[in-house]
């Protein structure tokens, strides 16, 4: 197969880093994240690019860094939280998804997602009223993340571990769960 084995997507906060560096871990896989990855290329972090550039230069890096690793990378990829407003990277991900492998959305709720976000300064686009912002990006992105999955699983008030473990129990020729 060529491309990622799985594809996390889901808002801030629900846990695509912490769950997609232990999934990679469980499938002997290397684990990428995409704002790592524009980060990495822009030489500043993403709030700084948001402050610096704007949104729009920001959405461009961050669809090109999407189809990158979905062209590139073998293992576990997971994507910004607003990787799924662009069509085109919409469009891969269908793509990928129906031919070759398996779209994970990672679904939490609000209470959930406020609380692992905090203060946190490194997410730009939550801006001045955090909860606020959170709120809307879940209910205005939840139909783009429906779109694109494969299928969904809950993070809401549950430990990573068992969210790995519902993940590898979903994929594709599994049977159990190391």
């Amino acid at each position: 197969m060529t491309g990622p084995m799985v594809v996390l997507v889901g808002p801030p906060a629900s846990g695509k880093t912490t769950v997609g560096t232990a999934l990679a871990e469980s499938l002997g896989a290397v684990f990428r994240d995409t704002d790592h990855d524009i980060e990495a290329a822009a030489g500043m972090s993403v709030a700084d690019l948001f402050v610096t550039y704007g949104e729009a230069h920001f959405r461009a890096l961050e669809e090109a860094a999407a189809a990158r690793a979905l062209d590139e990378h073998d293992g576990v990829v997971a994507l910004g939280g607003g990787a799924v407003t662009s069509a085109g990277t919409r469009e891969r991900l269908l793509a990928y998804g129906r031919d070759r492998g398996t779209v994970v959305w990672l679904d939490v709720d609000l209470p959930s997602a406020a609380k692992r976000v905090g203060l946190s300064r490194d997410r730009p686009i939550l801006g001045v009223n955090p909860r606020a912002m959170l709120r809307h990006m879940l209910e205005t992105r939840a139909p783009l993340y429906g779109e694109v999955a494969t299928f969904t699983i809950s993070t809401a008030s549950r430990t990573p571990e068992d969210v790995v473990a519902e993940v590898l129990a979903a994929l594709p020729g599994r049977t159990a769960v190391p």
